[in-house]
């Protein structure tokens, strides 16, 4: 029996699709969510609005969404991966001439009932067409140039646009995210050095552009790193949210002041308390017992992904589920070192914590595609 005719014959069918669904993963997103509804009501004063209400009815969509996703063979998502990729720049190109702005910077596209964030797509479909790309490139091939050149432009056209917007955080994540599947799919070690070395050189160029003609970032992008370097140096002005930051945190101490008794947030000194630092929030409630315990369930999250990825056996699957996980990971991992004052603000959202719709509705969409690949992964063995 050929590998395809055994595909066709191993995969589920009908409602063994449900009983193949990572059930476990499903619990852990399920978990996470609910961190944040209980975090958006306490924030809002013991209310559901305006959080958290419309919070639980995103979830609710994205989980269907994913549930979707989930039961369309894997083998469609990866047919329609270059579509899906293009489709995210012509809305990164829709958000340059007709985008909403907000906080100074100009990310969405308002829809009417929600404003999306076409960087979100982009984070996803960029994974999903380096996964295609790399499963059709024979392995002999990863590492020559002119095969290492094409997935860098697929990683650098979608960079270049949001760098535009301007979102350097989302930026950083489409490279890291991308770096990963390159070096997955058997890239070799010296590509991932020179890019290293030219990092170097590239933060070094940004520092000399200061004021000058050919500045490289924006000036609020410098603030941000002063601030991140020295917070002390502005607590009033650039440096305010972080220091208001770093108070929460260790308010919170071992168990937290207790739920809905955080001072930073109840009193408004928290500065972006449902969003980007509602991390803190938790801290201050909840402590570190309850921070800690919000990791262990995303770092299970990335553990199941990577443990689903290991027992694929089609190249596609195994890149798209670990450029995934680790677009997951960056997402927290970025967050909570920037609330924490080990990384520059960079407007990270926690996902599916923090409050907002796109962010949540792709990740879902994103986490679909990994139980599309585990549902339709064959089983059994080759007779």
């Amino acid at each position: 029996m050929s590998y395809l005719e055994y595909r066709v014959k191993a995969v589920p069918t009908g409602f063994r699709k449900v009983l193949y669904l990572h059930w476990g993963l499903i619990l852990l997103l399920i978990a996470a969510a609910s961190v944040g509804f209980i975090m958006l009501y306490s924030v809002a004063g013991g209310s559901l609005s305006p959080w958290a209400d419309p919070q639980i009815k995103r979830f609710i969509v994205g989980m269907i969404g994913m549930f979707v996703v989930a039961m369309v063979p894997i083998w469609f998502w990866r047919n329609i991966s270059a579509v899906a990729y293009l489709i995210a720049l012509c809305l990164l190109a829709v958000v340059e001439f007709f985008g909403t702005t907000g906080m100074g910077a100009q990310r969405w596209i308002d829809l009417g009932f929600m404003r999306l964030q076409p960087s979100e797509v982009a984070k996803i479909t960029t994974v999903m067409v380096l996964a295609a790309y790399y499963d059709w490139l024979p392995p002999e091939k990863v590492s020559r140039p002119f095969w290492v050149l094409i997935p860098l432009v697929l990683i650098m056209i979608p960079v270049a646009m949001v760098l535009q917007q301007p979102d350097l955080g989302t930026s950083l994540l489409l490279l890291a995210a991308g770096g990963t599947v390159m070096f997955v799919a058997g890239l070799h070690w010296a590509y991932f050095a020179s890019v290293i070395v030219a990092g170097v050189g590239g933060i070094f160029a940004v520092f000399q552009s200061r004021g000058t003609e050919w500045q490289l970032i924006k000036d609020y992008q410098f603030r941000r790193i002063d601030t991140f370097l020295d917070p002390a140096s502005d607590p009033l002005g650039a440096g305010y949210h972080i220091t208001q930051s770093k108070i929460a945190l260790g308010s919170g101490g071992w168990t937290g002041r207790g739920f809905m008794q955080g001072t930073q947030s109840r009193l408004n000194f928290l500065p972006e308390k449902h969003t980007d630092f509602i991390f803190t929030t938790l801290a201050e409630e909840f402590g570190f017992i309850g921070g800690m315990s919000l990791l262990a369930i995303y770092l299970l999250i990335v553990i199941f992904c990577i443990a689903s990825a290991l027992r694929h056996k089609d190249r596609y699957s195994t890149l798209l589920t670990i450029g995934i996980a680790m677009t997951f990971f960056l997402f927290f991992a970025v967050n909570m070192s920037m609330v924490m004052g080990m990384a520059p603000v960079v407007g990270v959202p926690l996902p599916l914590v923090s409050y907002g719709g796109s962010a949540m509705l792709v990740l879902l969409g994103a986490f679909g595609l990994v139980q599309s690949a585990h549902v339709h992964r064959p089983r059994g063995t080759i007779k």
